[in-house]
C-alpha cells in the first residue's frame, strides 16, 4: 500500500470516492503482460462503484454526492461514432492505453511529485479516483455499490455481446466458451432475449450449476 497525491479534477472530470471494486482479469493480464508499455508505478483497476466527491468545471450531469458507476470506454456524444449511436467506438473517450487522462495527456495520481500513470483512466484500486465525466454513470443511491461494480465491466461486456453484438433472437440456440463473469452475463442475456436452449463450454465442472442458476432453467448445459 501507497499514500498517493490525488488531484482535484479538471475540466469536465469528477472526483470519486471509490466504495467497490472487481479485479477482472484484464488488470492481472496487463500487470503481468510483457507486450505493453512499461507503465509503473501504475494504479490498475477499472470496475467500480463509488461517490461522486467533487466536480470539474463544465460537469452539468452529475453533482457532489451522486451514486456513479466508472466505464473504461466513455461517450463524449460529439465524436461520428456516438452520434450515429455507435458510443462503444467513441474517438475522445475509447480505450486509453497510454496511462494518462484523455482530456490532456497528463496523470491525477502522483508521489512526491513523481507522476503514477492510470489504466483505462479509472485506476479504482485506490480511494478516490479522478474519471472523465463522459466515463461515469449515474445510478441510482439505492442499488447495492458491492454488486453494481460488476456492471462496469464484466456483466455489461456480457449481456452487450448477447443484446447488441449477436442480437440473439427468441428461440434460437446459444453456445458459450467460457462461464466467468463475462460468460455468465452473455447467459443471462441470452435468456432475456429468448433463446431456447444455452450450452455453456468449460473445464470447470463446477460452473454447471453457476452456468444454470444463470439462467435459472435446466436448458443450461455445461460441455
Amino acid at each position: 500500500m501507497e499514500d498517493v497525491e490525488v488531484a482535484p479534477p479538471g475540466p469536465l472530470e469528477i472526483r470519486v470516492k471509490v466504495v467497490s471494486t472487481s479485479i477482472c482479469r484484464s488488470d492481472v493480464t496487463q500487470w503481468q503482460s510483457t507486450a505493453q508499455p512499461d507503465l509503473f508505478p501504475r494504479i490498475f483497476g477499472h470496475e467500480a462503484s463509488g461517490v461522486v466527491e467533487s466536480v470539474g468545471e463544465g460537469v452539468t450531469e452529475f453533482q457532489v454526492g451522486d451514486h456513479a458507476l466508472t466505464v473504461f470506454i466513455g461517450e463524449c456524444m460529439s465524436c461520428k461514432h456516438c452520434v450515429s449511436g455507435k458510443s462503444n467506438m467513441c474517438q475522445t473517450l475509447g480505450l486509453e492505453r497510454k496511462g494518462v487522462m484523455h482530456s490532456d495527456q497528463t496523470t491525477r495520481f502522483s508521489i512526491g511529485g513523481k507522476p503514477v500513470y492510470h489504466y483505462c483512466a479509472v485506476s479504482s484500486f485506490s480511494e478516490y479516483a479522478v474519471v472523465h465525466s463522459g466515463c461515469a454513470v449515474k445510478v441510482s443511491p439505492t442499488m447495492p455499490m458491492d454488486r453494481i461494480c460488476l456492471l462496469s465491466c464484466g456483466a455489461s461486456a456480457g449481456l452487450g455481446a448477447a443484446w447488441n453484438v449477436a442480437d440473439v433472437s427468441k428461440g434460437s440456440s446459444v453456445v458459450i466458451f467460457g462461464l466467468g463473469t463475462v460468460g455468465l452475463s452473455v447467459a443471462q442475456g441470452a435468456k432475456l432475449r429468448g433463446a431456447s436452449k444455452i450450452i455453456g463450454v468449460d473445464t470447470n465442472p463446477d460452473k454447471q450449476e453457476k452456468g444454470i442458476f444463470a439462467v435459472q432453467n435446466n436448458n443450461c448445459m455445461l460441455l
